[in-house]
């Protein structure tokens, strides 16, 4: 890889500093999508000790790239995004990662092959941890940030990909218990 092409790489990544995500922080300050990619990654890094069994540098790395489509897309929150904005965000990062070098565009496609699999230990845990910031983020933002329906989407989201494990699984019933004090708390149970 020449440095023009670790720069040229950098350029397209760095627009997801700037693509806003359906969240806020807890400031009520709009978050990033890297700012999103970065804490699952956080996340993943601290869960190493609970995961023995798992290649949490794997992991990492499958955080670390799993927004890039968003890249050429921007973010569409899950509740509005259609089979047909996910093809057309896959087929337009599969097309960059082409582009890139040869060894950088095969680990890039093997890990989102892998992750679009969902069989591995590691391509799930990426997913719940991708699922469970998103719970926690919101939990963490003003409710006045949310809309109606997220009410019930924080109680429901995300439980089929807690699943394969005791200790992801009950991690999500934390998250549902903060969810419904916050709900309490705002007077809209």
């Amino acid at each position: 890889m020449t440095q023009r092409e670790f720069l040229n790489m950098l350029h397209v990544a760095e627009r997801l500093k700037d693509e806003i995500r359906h969240s806020t922080t807890s400031k009520g300050r709009e978050e990033s999508v890297a700012e999103h990619s970065w804490r699952i990654t956080l996340m993943a890094f601290w869960l190493r000790n609970e995961f023995p069994e798992a290649d949490i540098d794997k992991v990492i790395r499958m955080c670390l790239i799993h927004d890039l489509g968003e890249c050429f897309t921007g973010d569409i929150p899950v509740f509005a995004k259609t089979d047909a904005d996910t093809k057309k965000e896959d087929q337009a990062l599969r097309a960059w990662v082409d582009t890139l070098p040869k060894e950088i565009a095969e680990e890039m496609n093997a890990l989102y092959d892998e992750m679009d699999a969902l069989e591995t230990t590691e391509a799930k845990l990426y997913k719940a941890l991708d699922k469970l910031e998103a719970l926690i983020q919101h939990n963490e933002a003003p409710i006045s940030t949310w809309e109606d329906h997220e009410y019930s989407l924080q109680q429901t989201y995300g439980w089929p990909n807690v699943e394969f494990d005791p200790w992801i699984r009950e991690l999500r019933q934390e998250v549902l218990k903060d969810t419904m004090e916050k709900i309490e708390e705002a007077g809209k149970a």
